[in-house]
């Protein structure tokens, strides 16, 4: 069940496409994330999308997403 409250934002960007690709990377080391995206479908240049993981893999997620940030 997802609750609010055990999800934690991992990124923030306005680049959506990004965060696939980081979600693929966690889904290699077992850890599950959600994409929510803010971004206006008529305006893609405004909103942002959000990464979520759970907040127990919060740490490990960082470990495997700093090679990767921007």
């Amino acid at each position: 069940k997802m609750t609010q409250n055990n999800w934690i934002t991992l990124v923030t960007t306005s680049k959506p496409y990004q965060l696939e690709l980081m979600k693929g990377l966690l889904l290699e080391h077992e850890i599950q994330s959600v994409i929510i995206n803010k971004i206006d479908s008529s305006y893609l240049q405004f909103g942002e999308a959000e990464l979520k993981v759970k907040v127990t893999n919060l740490e490990a997620a960082k470990e495997i997403l700093k090679d990767v940030q921007e």
